[in-house]
């Protein structure tokens, strides 16, 4: 799902890659942390939080997105700019920085800001799974909003949205007040990217899209045709900007996923809303929660 996140303390050198055993548990101020070893991967961890699954880091290769939405959230980072080319990005969640640790590995050299109000496990991931000191990732400790009412105007090239706290998004990040303020930091060109999720009705992924659509003219949705026919619960990308997107480019690289996808956009992203209500400030609720066992087994 995600979390909000807070950047490793720097090292002077590459830190050691800790080869996975089983395991790992940490209390934090918010719940239950786990790390579980992937079995195929002897340097690779899901991290859990009270059970639902939040991120997934492969040491060995930072370019490795094993969940689904981390991957159509990477195409978005490799279509930010030319290949290669630094980007700034802020990061309002991030689990255990498996984006922020892409954006290093593909972009050397780009500036990354990360918002995580969980300090406890900032300072866990920081010790199991550390980054290069080389990598420009810097933390904040704060709530995602908080963090996003700071940033600079203008000075961020992709904003990337993926705050939970368990499995739902707070609804103080769902407005379009905060939409207009993650519309504030982008630059020209620059575009928001969100996570969420729903199921069933889809009756909060319509009132998402509905919001975005009031702050931004091009909004486009990517989704498991599942989760867009309310047979699954799971995990929706929205991307919005001002200026057009990459809808051809996007179709094809999520296309070529190992797990299917539908992009919307236009006219049929419209039509999905079904005239659902724009979230305020006054009016927002968190995102549904998980139907009972969504996550069982999930990362184990």
């Amino acid at each position: 799902m995600g979390r909000e996140q807070r950047a490793p303390r720097k090292r002077s050198t590459t830190p050691e890659e800790p080869t996975a055993t089983g395991p790992r548990s940490r209390r934090t101020e918010f719940g239950l942390a786990e790390l579980i070893p992937d079995r195929d991967h002897p340097q690779a961890w899901s991290l859990l939080l009270d059970g639902a699954p939040q991120s997934h880091v492969d040491l060995a290769d930072p370019t490795r997105l094993a969940f689904e939405y981390q991957r159509r959230l990477g195409h978005l980072v490799d279509l930010a700019a030319a290949p290669g080319k630094p980007i700034r990005v802020l990061h309002l969640g991030g689990g255990a920085l498996t984006l922020a640790r892409y954006t290093a590995a593909t972009r050397p050299r780009s500036r990354q800001q990360v918002a995580e109000l969980d300090t406890t496990l900032t300072e866990w991931i920081r010790a199991e799974l550390p980054t290069p000191s080389s990598w420009q990732i810097k933390v904040r400790g704060g709530d995602a909003r908080a963090v996003l009412e700071r940033a600079p105007e203008a000075g961020a090239d992709l904003v990337i949205a993926d705050v939970f706290s368990g499995a739902r998004v707070p609804a103080h990040c769902t407005t379009v007040e905060f939409a207009t303020l993650a519309a504030r930091a982008l630059a020209p060109g620059g575009r928001y990217a969100v996570n969420i999720a729903d199921g069933a009705t889809l009756a909060f992924a319509r009132c998402q899209v509905a919001t975005l659509l009031a702050v931004f003219p091009e909004v486009a949705l990517i989704a498991d045709p599942a989760v867009l026919r309310g047979k699954r619960f799971g995990n929706l990308i929205l991307v919005a900007a001002h200026t057009p997107l990459p809808i051809a480019e996007l179709a094809r690289r999520t296309a070529t996923d190992p797990t299917l996808a539908r992009l919307e956009h236009g006219r049929e992203l419209a039509a999905f809303t079904g005239g659902a209500p724009v979230a305020t400030d006054a009016s927002a609720a968190p995102s549904p929660a998980p139907p009972p066992n969504t996550f069982k087994h999930v990362g184990r």
